[in-house]
C-alpha cells in the first residue's frame, strides 16, 4: 500500500510528495518535529505532544500554521487507513518555509512547510525484555538548547552512530560530569528501589514518555525523584532505563561493556513496564488526547 501523507494542505502519495530544495529545513535544519504514538487508533497524550510542538515553534520564532483542531483532523484522516489493532506513530515536521534563494536570514512573511505522516511503530527486539540492551557513555556535543525538538539532529545522529560502532544501541550523554539523556531518549536510573531521572533543563529534551513514567510512579506510590545524576552514580546504578515515545521504556543491561546490576532487566523495570502497558490499555479504552 502506497503511503499517504499530509503536505502543505494536501493529502498526497509519498511517491508524489515534493518540496523545494530551498526549504530552510533542507538547507539549514531550520524546523521542528514531533512523534506521537497511536495505540488502537488513539493518540497517546496528543495534546501534550502538540503543546511541546508549540513550545519548540515558539523557541525558533516560527508561527504555528494550524490550530489544535486542524492538527487533530489531519491525524484522524491519516490514521484511518491503518489497522485499528496496530500500533502506529504520527510524525510531524514544520520548517520555517521556502526561500527564493539560499540566505541565512529570512523574510517575516515566510510560510511554514508542514509534513505529517502515519507509520507502523517499530519496537525494540523481542529479546530486549529478557536481555536488555547495551549503552555507552559519550561526551555531549549537542548545542546548549537541546530542549528544543529541532530537526537539526546531526550531533545526535553522529553520537548514535558512534555508539553503534561500539556495539551499543544508545549513548548516554555526559555533560560536566553529569549524565543528561540519550541521543534519542530520556534517562532513568534505579538505586535502592528509588527511581531517579535528571530534571528538565536546556540540555535535555523533556520527553512525554518520561512524564508518563513520573505520573505512574506518583499514582502507584513508587518513589521517583528528579535530580542530577553524576557519572559515578550512573555507573553504580542498580538499573538503567531509556525512555522515548517510539521505543517506550528500554532496560539497559550493559554500560561500557560492564553489567548494570545483575546484567539483565531489573525488578523495578519489570514492574514499571507492566504498569506502562496497563496505562496504554486505559488510553485505548478511554480515548483522551
Amino acid at each position: 500500500m502506497t503511503e499517504i501523507l499530509y503536505l502543505n494542505g494536501e493529502y498526497v502519495s509519498s511517491l508524489e510528495a515534493k518540496i523545494s530544495v530551498f526549504d530552510r529545513g533542507f538547507m539549514y535544519g531550520d524546523g521542528v518535529y514531533e512523534v506521537i504514538p497511536v495505540y488502537s487508533g488513539m493518540l497517546l497524550r496528543g495534546r501534550a505532544h502538540l503543546s511541546r510542538l508549540q513550545t519548540s515553534l515558539d523557541e525558533l520564532g516560527i508561527v504555528n500554521p494550524l490550530t489544535v483542531a486542524q492538527w487533530m483532523k489531519i491525524f484522524v484522516i491519516l490514521i484511518a487507513p491503518h489497522d485499528v489493532l496496530a500500533d502506529n506513530e504520527i510524525y510531524i515536521q514544520v520548517t520555517r518555509g521556502t526561500m527564493a534563494k539560499r540566505d541565512y536570514g529570512w523574510p517575516e512573511e515566510l510560510v511554514p512547510n508542514v509534513l505529517v505522516t502515519c507509520r507502523p511503530q517499530i519496537y525494540p527486539k523481542q529479546d530486549t525484555q529478557t536481555l536488555g540492551e547495551r549503552a555507552v557513555t559519550l561526551v555531549d556535543t549537542r548545542w546548549s538548547n537541546a530542549h528544543i525538538k529541532t530537526i537539526n539532529l546531526l550531533p545526535n545522529t553522529l553520537l548514535l552512530q558512534k555508539a553503534r560502532s561500539l556495539g551499543a544501541s544508545e549513548a548516554i550523554l555526559i555533560r560536566n560530569d553529569h549524565a543528561v539523556d540519550g541521543t534519542q531518549s530520556n534517562l532513568f536510573i534505579v538505586n535502592d528501589d528509588i527511581i531517579i531521572t535528571p530534571p528538565k533543563s536546556n540540555h535535555m529534551l523533556g520527553g512525554i514518555t518520561r512524564e508518563i513514567v513520573i505520573d505512574i510512579c506518583q499514582k502507584n506510590k513508587i518513589i521517583c525523584r528528579e535530580k542530577d545524576i553524576t557519572e559515578d552514580e550512573l555507573h553504580d546504578a542498580d538499573e538503567i532505563w531509556m525512555s522515548s515515545s517510539s521505543r517506550e521504556i528500554v532496560p539497559i543491561s550493559t554500560l561500557n561493556q560492564h553489567a548494570v546490576g545483575k546484567g539483565k532487566p531489573g525488578p523495578i523495570w519489570l514492574q514499571m513496564i507492566q504498569l506502562y502497558q496497563e496505562y496504554k490499555i486505559k488510553v485505548m479504552r478511554a480515548p483522551a488526547v
